[in-house]
């Protein structure tokens, strides 16, 4: 489903980061190494490299990594890109200076089974910077999945980062501007929260 999405000249979600995450990225250790899950087209990996980040950035499409690739040679930035499959991956343990996880929705128990494995991941002092769709994002015709399970609220980020200091976390509305993908106004949980 994925590469056929991304399959195409023009990239999906843009080339511009996500903006919570544009916002957010001083939170991360100053030249850390950061993972990006469900990396897509790389727009928030290449902007985390260009801000000095050694990042990795993950995706379960190998079209997407290809353009996520060109991304990175147009922007003078290297990358390193995985086409890899959440629900084998090993995350590692205390690796990471930060997470990213921008639009990452997962069934609900690959979902649980991935946040578990990102707190275990990430070093003592490594932030997460999360953003994602909440359940009143459906039907705006905006972005996101097509159904409930698959988005995300503030109460179920709580519960499945358990171990993690909670800096942000809340639930709003906001215009989303990312390509033809996410174009609109949209109802999202945001996320910031730091490995003790």
């Amino acid at each position: 489903m994925w590469d056929e999405r991304y399959d195409s000249e023009d990239y999906v979600y843009g080339t511009e980061p996500n903006a919570f995450l544009a916002a957010k990225a001083g939170r991360i250790p100053a030249g850390g190494r950061v993972l990006t899950l469900a990396e897509g087209e790389g727009r928030n990996a290449v902007f985390l490299a260009e801000r000095g980040f050694r990042v990795t950035g993950v995706d379960a499409s190998a079209v997407g990594l290809k353009k996520a690739a060109r991304l990175a040679r147009e922007r003078g930035v290297n990358v390193t890109l995985e086409v890899m499959d959440l629900a084998r991956a090993d995350l590692g343990e205390d690796s990471w200076d930060g997470v990213v996880c921008i639009f990452a929705h997962l069934p609900p128990e690959l979902r649980r089974d991935t946040h578990r494995r990102v707190v275990r991941a990430l070093k003592p002092g490594g932030v997460l910077v999360l953003e994602a769709y909440t359940p009143d994002q459906l039907g705006r015709g905006t972005g996101g999945p097509p159904s409930a399970e698959l988005m995300m609220t503030a109460d179920t980020l709580r519960q499945e980062f358990e171990g993690l200091e909670i800096e942000l976390l809340r639930e709003c509305e906001r215009e989303v501007v990312e390509g033809r993908g996410h174009t609109g106004t949209g109802a999202v949980v945001q996320l910031v929260a730091r490995k003790p």
